[in-house]
């Protein structure tokens, strides 16, 4: 019997109009990373193919975050390069019967700390490039731009449920 009226339902919505496939007619696009919309490049009506970038966000801010990344993971590399350095030292003066157990745990304490730091690092300059790429809007699909609710100045909170800022149609 349930699956009687499960059949009835379903068919039910196809005899109402309501067609799955209409829902990815339209699609409501948004950046992934928060930012003032600088340039829109398309304009309602025009077809676009995959992969055009659509518009621009404001990539100073973003620019200087992966700036700031790169250094940071440059800093971390010299850090773990260092790290390396005096733990072999310490191998070496305990292997000798020079120096103690205890010190050659810390060298490889930092060793392993400096490994991670710089693993970490490397995890946020990833990021911040990822966050300057997805400053521009491309078209997942060949389509039509329907509508632009979201035009230059337009600031975008990723964050938050971001508004659509351009409408793309099959």
């Amino acid at each position: 019997m349930n699956q009687h009226m499960t059949i009835i339902a379903l068919s039910g919505l196809s005899l109402l109009g309501i067609n799955p496939a209409w829902a990815a007619d339209k699609v409501e696009l948004t950046t992934r990373v928060s930012g003032g919309v600088e340039s829109v490049l398309v304009k309602p009506g025009q077809r676009v193919k995959k992969g055009a970038v659509l518009l621009r966000l404001d990539k100073t801010i973003l620019q200087a975050r992966l700036e700031e990344a790169v250094a940071e993971h440059a800093r971390a590399q010299a850090d773990e390069a260092d790290a390396k350095r005096e733990q072999g030292r310490a191998q070496e003066l305990y292997d000798r019967t020079v120096s103690s157990t205890s010190e050659l745990e810390a060298a490889e304490l930092r060793y392993t700390r400096a490994q991670a730091a710089l693993s970490a690092a490397q995890a946020r300059r990833v990021i911040a490039q990822k966050n300057l790429a997805d400053a521009e809007l491309k078209a997942p699909f060949d389509g039509v731009v329907s509508a632009i609710p979201g035009g230059s100045g337009t600031v975008v909170v990723a964050d938050c449920q971001p508004k659509p800022l351009i409408v793309l149609s099959r």
